[in-house]
Parts: C-alpha cells; structure tokens; sequence
C-alpha cells in the first residue's frame, strides 16, 4: 500500500523517533513529568490556562460530560455530521444527545437550528469544528449566554485554526474544547486526547477522573503521617496518557505550524483546482475563521456524472491507487442512535452525506499529488479539463 495516496495519515521524522527513545530510556513510562510537559506545550501554543491529557480524544469528551455534570435525562445538543464520539459522550453519562441540523455551505452546526432544538431540558452544546473549519462561536456562545446552557467545542480536527484571530483551545468562547492526536490529526501520539480549558475547578476534577477520580492529601501534616495516603473521592477511569506517547506529542507540536502551511498550501490548490467547476463543490469556510484542514471535503452531484459514489471511489482506488473517504454518515442514522431516538431527518445533513467526499490532503504529501487526484478525478467522471 505503500504507493497509494491516502486521504490522511501521520509524518513522523528522526526527532519524533528520538523523542520517543529518550523516555524509554529513561525511568518513567507513564505518569511522570512528560505528560505535564506536553500539557504545558498544549497550553503555550492554544493560550489556556490548563490542559488535561487523556488517553484518547473520545476519553477527553467523556472525562468533561462528566465534570460539567451530565446526568441521565439532560440534553446536549450536537450536529449530525461528526463522529460518533461528539455524541457518544453523552450517551456515556445517560444524557440524550440532540441533533441540529447543519448550514449548507460549511456543513458546520447551524445556530438558527440549535435554538429550535433547546427545551427545558437542555443543558449544553458541543459545537463540532468539522475539517478543522471553526463553527461560528460567537453568535453560538451568544445563544448559548442567552439560555443559560454551557458551550464547549470538539475540536479533534482544529487543532492550530483560528476564529477571530484567536487559535481553537483558547477557549475564548467556551468552557472548554477537546483535541485528538490520532494518526490522521495534525500531530499524532499515537492515541491520545486533551482538554484544554480557562476553569481551573473544571480542569482539577478533570484530572481526578482521568486517574480513577483519586486525589493525594496536599496536607504536609497527613502527608507526613502518612506519606502512602491516597482516596478515591468519585468514580473515575484509567484514562492516562503515557510518557511515551507525550515525548512524541511534544516532538510533533513542535512542527505544527510547519504542517499547516502545507495542509493550506494543498487546500489553496484545491481551491483553485474547482473554482468554478460544475457538480463539484469544496465546503466553504465560515467567516471570522482560518481552518487547519484536518480534512478537505467535496461536494459532489453525482447524478450528473452518471455514477454512485462507490463507483467513484473504487475506480480512484483500484485504477489511481487513490483512497478517499465519506465524513461523516449521520450520527442518527446508526442503528443505535435509530433505536434511542426513532427515524430522524435533518435536510441539510442527509443531502450533504449524498454528496461529500474527503480527499487527499496530510504535510507529506507530493508537490505534484493534488494534480495527481484532480486529474485522476476528473478522468473518472468523464471531466475534459483545460
């Protein structure tokens, strides 16, 4: 598969090896001071005042439904088009996630549907920054200021965007936003996840939960009695994240900024690919935001090109050796969610899933390899370009 062109993956160099050789090589694996150092480079770049790092971004998501208190019954209100993790978490405290449908050019939530969807008991948003396009969050933190609910963002795609000059993780409109580091984000450590957020109450029960909600006494007088004393104060989880995998997060936030001017110098080629081009559409980009295109989405009309869209993606792959990818099936239309919540319909989002498609787009990709998808593409659907 080595050849082949995938929609996303990992870039790896010397110094994320080393980075990595270095803790196995010394004494902590995990739970030593490498994990507050990525912390603390998390907080340096994304300008919070805390972070809390987990063993994944779904962990991270769960670890914040709780310490904002999500109780069975409570409902959150969410978009159709993201992973199943945005609502999932949720479902992990007994709460109802609620689906908003979504704005037709970006794909992003829209704020008009939020407000449609609030009832007596709604207790909070999780705004979805999807491809790494930032939703609109000052008119959703408006909405959400105006009904008393709380705001947090799933910023597993966003990490490095910007909305209103101010970088995703800021938290300057939010409780809170959460990141993934999974092979296909923008900096991996394997597995892992963090939430960074502005509220230090928040962010210390955070902690607890990650580490099976055990606290250790700070009082130097019990400390001293009793230098062994440790209490479990709630029920947490073993979401650690381990020393090896932040020495690589470290090494790799290090290059973010260089990543991102490639992922925007490919979206600016892409751009510029289909301007103008009839039946294909890349999503549009919300006002006030700079996207870290963690993904770059088209949308496609393929009735007018006489094919499904199976048919498109295994002719790029079989013939071109190209691989894409469909984000994101509709969070409701799993047969979980079908059965927790009935049939549901949303316009905007079921005729964006007809019609999307995620393309290549990673830092190491080829200079020549968007010309290699547009043309592959184009040749596909019967395209004559030029």
């Amino acid at each position: 598969m080595e050849d082949y062109l995938p929609y996303g993956r990992q870039h790896l160099d010397e110094d994320d090896y080393q980075a990595v050789l270095s803790v196995l090589h010394g004494k902590w694996l995990t739970q030593g001071k490498t994990v507050e150092q990525f912390e603390q480079s998390l907080i340096d770049y994304c300008g919070s005042r805390y972070a809390v790092a987990c063993s994944s971004g779904t962990a991270a998501l769960h670890i914040l439904m709780l310490a904002l208190c999500v109780k069975p019954g409570d409902e959150v209100i969410t978009t159709p088009i993201t992973f199943a993790s945005s609502a999932n978490c949720v479902r992990f405290c007994g709460g109802i996630p609620v689906f908003a449908d979504i704005e037709p050019q970006t794909a992003s939530i829209d704020v008009a549907e939020i407000e449609q969807k609030i009832t007596s008991k709604t207790v909070g948003i999780i705004a979805v920054h999807l491809t790494g396009n930032p939703c609109d969050m000052e008119k959703i933190q408006r909405l959400a200021q105006k009904h008393n609910l709380w705001l947090v963002e799933d910023a597993c795609h966003a990490l490095g965007a910007e909305y209103q000059h101010k970088r995703i993780g800021s938290c300057e409109y939010s409780r809170a936003a959460v990141f993934s580091f999974h092979p296909v984000k923008h900096i991996t450590t394997g597995e892992g996840g963090a939430i960074l957020t502005n509220d230090q109450n928040l962010a210390e029960r955070m902690e607890r939960l990650r580490t099976h909600g055990i606290i250790q006494h700070c009082d130097p007088k019990i400390r001293k009695e009793k230098p062994w004393l440790y209490q479990m104060v709630e029920l947490g989880y073993n979401y650690r994240i381990t020393d090896i995998q932040c020495a690589l997060g470290i090494s790799q936030l290090k290059k973010l900024d260089g990543f991102l001017v490639r992922r925007r110098e490919i979206a600016a080629e892409y751009d510029k690919m289909f301007a103008g081009m009839e039946g294909i559409k890349p999503l549009g980009i919300t006002p006030g935001g700079n996207p870290a295109y963690h993904l770059y989405v088209l949308r496609l009309d393929f009735k007018r090109f006489g094919l499904s869209r199976g048919e498109l993606m295994n002719t790029l792959s079989q013939q071109h050796k190209i691989i894409t990818q469909v984000h994101y099936i509709q969070v409701y239309r799993h047969p979980y969610y079908q059965e927790l919540l009935g049939d549901i319909q949303l316009p905007q989002a079921e005729e964006y899933y007809k019609s999307c498609l995620s393309i290549p787009i990673f830092p190491a990709m080829a200079p020549g390899d968007p010309t290699r998808f547009f043309e592959a593409l184009t040749k596909t659907l019967g395209i004559v370009s030029g």
